[in-house]
């Protein structure tokens, strides 16, 4: 099966007076496992629909192979999707729904046979061809949609949000299936969602949408660690959000005072093209995970900022603990790992905290 590319290009939908879509940008490469991130309502799965030719753009170009597709109704593309709900048959077998776009084209019998038994082999349904999907479970009856779906030996395979029905263990399982099976076919996907996490453990890049424009399109962790927004670094894992005001730039540092922490000395690079004026509102940033819990209170210097705190709350998630912590007017999150017979921090436990600055980002507001 050929590799292919999707472009968009300046893509633009609108209904009536709404912007839905707003210049869109994206190059996908030829094999590549490429999700769509977002909030509801930011327009990925409009997108998505848009390239399976369900919308259509009043500005722009959508382009598979190097071939604009934009004016070809969904029938004449070779692009094939699974939908959220799967979209089955319920009257029909799984082997005649798997057989059903074979059927519609035509294929010959002998054909047919043989690319519906290959399909329900990959997906690991070999024995369930004569079951109806009632009697499936989820799992089972997303299987289904991907083999109906790869049968046809689509260019480009679109996922929207395929694991949102499935219970939180079963849904691990089956985004590491998902994503084996598509570097077996080198088919290029494009996979809509809404949860980092899964996008995060599948996606070779991915595009964070917001209110139909694309914020960042990188690798996960290009994302997770340079996010080019505040809203990128908030959506894309969690972000702590302390407000700061500049008081002097300098060549090879920012002088800031943080509310709740007092003057604060961030080193930047020589390279760093930023400029802020003095008085400039901006937001200090790092991740929960990012800080620690010092043995005694010390002085913020130019590789470390010291923060004192106190404990408001926690959250218990299993694996770690996240405490809330009071820094003057504003809070922050401290996630510290979890240990069987380690207690817990205590509401009202004053801390000092560490952050290398390395870890710190700045935004401006």
């Amino acid at each position: 099966m050929k590799k292919v590319s999707v472009q968009c290009r300046n893509i633009r939908l609108a209904y009536g007076s709404t912007e839905v879509l707003k210049n869109v940008n994206l190059n996908i490469q030829p094999g590549e496992f490429f999700a769509l991130l977002g909030p509801s309502g930011s327009g990925k799965s409009t997108l998505l629909r848009l390239i399976a030719g369900f919308n259509k753009h009043q500005n722009g170009e959508l382009l598979v192979d190097g071939r604009d597709i934009g004016q070809q109704e969904p029938w004449d593309r070779n692009i094939g999707m699974v939908f959220q709900s799967y979209a089955l048959w319920p009257h029909l077998s799984v082997w005649d729904n798997v057989a059903f776009g074979l059927v519609e084209r035509k294929v010959d019998k002998a054909t047919l046979q043989s690319k519906v038994a290959a399909a329900l082999e990959l997906v690991g349904l070999s024995a369930f061809g004569q079951r109806k999907p009632n009697q499936l479970s989820g799992g089972q009856q997303q299987r289904v949609a991907l083999a109906r779906t790869i049968v046809i030996e689509p260019q480009v395979l679109l996922l929207d949000e395929p694991l949102s029905n499935l219970d939180k263990t079963l849904r691990v399982q089956m985004r590491q299936e998902l994503l084996a099976l598509q570097r077996r076919l080198g088919i290029t996907t494009i996979f809509v969602t809404h949860d980092q996490e899964e996008a995060m453990t599948t996606a070779d890049r991915m595009a964070v949408l917001d209110q139909g424009v694309v914020q960042q399109v990188g690798t996960p962790t290009e994302l997770y660690d340079e996010p080019a927004n505040a809203f990128v670094a908030n959506f894309v894992g969690t972000m702590n959000m302390l407000d700061a005001k500049v008081r002097s730039q300098h060549t090879d540092h920012l002088v800031l005072d943080v509310m709740g922490v007092g003057e604060v000395k961030l080193p930047i690079s020589s390279g760093d093209s930023n400029l802020y004026n003095i008085d400039q509102m901006v937001q200090l940033s790092f991740r929960p995970h990012a800080v620690s819990v010092g043995s005694a209170q010390s002085a913020s210097n130019d590789a470390t900022l010291c923060i004192q705190g106190t404990v408001e709350g926690s959250e218990f998630m299993g694996e770690s603990t996240r405490y809330r912590i009071r820094v003057g007017s504003q809070s922050l999150s401290l996630d510290q790992p979890h240990y069987a017979g380690v207690p817990k921090l205590t509401a009202g436990t004053a801390l000092n905290l560490n952050v290398s600055t390395t870890q710190i980002r700045l935004f401006t507001v």
